[in-house]
């Protein structure tokens, strides 16, 4: 009797002990597979922000305008709008993995007309691909990271997006400038490197799994456009889309116009000057989202609001006293508003967007990210070659003042308390 007594206590603790160990390969597996997923995220952004320090070196070599580079920078948003508005929800139906690898070959092909262009409309074909690429990728790995993600809830979720993100876009900018300015080749080796990170970073997504339950055939796909906000959460979505679109757009200024800022205003030509003001900025904003995690969504939102205001009249103060130090000041004050923004943001959006349309709601945030990102920079490329930089970029600071006020308000009264 007691031998069996003792056999039926080993067989217990054996069928314990192995559902523990698979317990705890399960956690190591989906942890891989989150740290995948995010490198993933953030090596799309590398490739968004890497040719801003290259902007003033094409405009040597092939001979455009001002105003043809603030086009070339915006044609970025034109590959968003598409890939979020009519490709926003494919992630939802047909899987997150099977999205992610065409957007990285989307990539691949922007990389590759960046590294051949022989002239300005190729500039304008690879940023559009470039856009393109980050957008469909962007939706579908913030929804992947949230589903891989199961001990922080929504707002650990999204601050490993949001980090993500601008940690790519901090590693683009020094990449790009470290090679034009020490390397050969300097308008084409930077992306050749960034193809074959993202060769690597294709093979690397089998590692992780593919976390929506129940997809759609190809034939049962819809690609109708539509914003894709709720009725009932749209009062509550106002403040954090006003909220991004502000920080997106002074971020958007820095890695549109801060290298001919530079050039024109400051003196300092220097590609990897430029590439560290950005990373900068990035680096700042990534450090700010994983060390305020404690604080509220809603509380970091309104917060970045009332710390972007110095931080872009700071900018402006910048250009007129020609100084580099408060250049950087108002970089680093950018970067932390920026931060704080972006994730107080995002965060809400995640809080409020529904289980089974989270990819389309966050695809229809960052619609709005990627338009602050853009089409202030248009205004300000048009209205510099009328008025000069100077005029336009004191417009530039009234309109997002008026907007983060927007944002402050609506968001004090409509947006999600804890």
């Amino acid at each position: 009797m007691d031998g069996r007594n003792k056999s039926g206590r080993d067989a217990t603790r054996f069928i314990k002990e192995s559902v523990a160990l698979t317990e705890t390969q399960k956690k190591h597996a989906n942890r891989t597979a989150l740290i995948v997923v995010a490198v993933e995220l953030g090596v799309m952004f590398v490739g968004a922000i890497m040719p801003t320090p290259l902007y003033p070196l094409f405009r040597s070599a092939f001979g455009f305008s001002g105003v043809t580079l603030t086009l070339i920078y915006a044609a970025y948003v034109l590959g968003n709008l598409v890939a979020l508005l009519l490709f926003g929800r494919l992630a939802d139906q047909i899987g997150r993995r099977t999205v992610t690898w065409p957007a990285i070959g989307v990539g691949m092909a922007s990389a590759a007309a960046f590294a051949f262009a022989t002239g300005t409309a190729w500039l304008f074909v690879a940023r559009a691909l470039s856009g393109f690429s980050t957008g469909l990728a962007a939706g579908a790995a913030t929804a992947w990271i949230a589903e891989l993600h199961h001990d922080g809830g929504r707002g650990a979720a999204a601050r490993i997006a949001a980090a993500s993100n601008f940690f790519g876009c901090a590693i683009g900018p020094l990449l790009g400038g470290l090679l034009a300015q020490l390397a050969p080749e300097r308008l084409q080796l930077p992306f050749y490197v960034y193809f074959v990170v993202l060769c690597a970073t294709a093979g690397a997504i089998v590692l992780a799994p593919e976390t929506l339950a129940k997809r759609k055939r190809v034939a049962e796909v819809s690609l109708q456009p539509r914003l894709g906000v709720p009725q009932r959460i749209r009062l509550q979505f106002v403040s954090p889309a006003v909220a991004a679109f502000a920080a997106f757009a002074l971020i958007g200024f820095y890695a549109a116009l801060v290298p001919s800022l530079l050039r024109e205003s400051l003196h300092l030509p220097a590609p990897l000057m430029a590439g560290a003001i950005v990373g900068e900025l990035f680096f700042i904003a990534a450090v700010t989202i994983l060390s305020t995690g404690r604080l509220d969504s809603r509380i970091t939102m309104l917060g970045s609001l009332v710390l972007l205001l110095p931080s872009l009249w700071l900018l402006v103060a910048a250009q007129i006293l020609q100084s580099l130090p408060v250049l950087l000041i108002a970089a680093a004050g950018t970067g932390v508003s920026g931060g704080l923004g972006y994730r107080g943001s995002l965060e809400v959006v995640n809080r409020i967007a529904p289980a089974d349309r989270r990819s389309e709601v966050v695809s229809s945030y960052l619609v709005v990210c990627f338009a602050g990102n853009s089409l202030p920079v248009i205004g300000i490329g048009l209205l510099s070659a009328i008025a000069g930089s100077l005029a336009a970029n004191v417009s530039f600071a009234g309109v997002i003042t008026a907007l983060a006020g927007i944002a402050f308000f609506t968001g004090v009264r409509y947006a999600p308390k804890p």
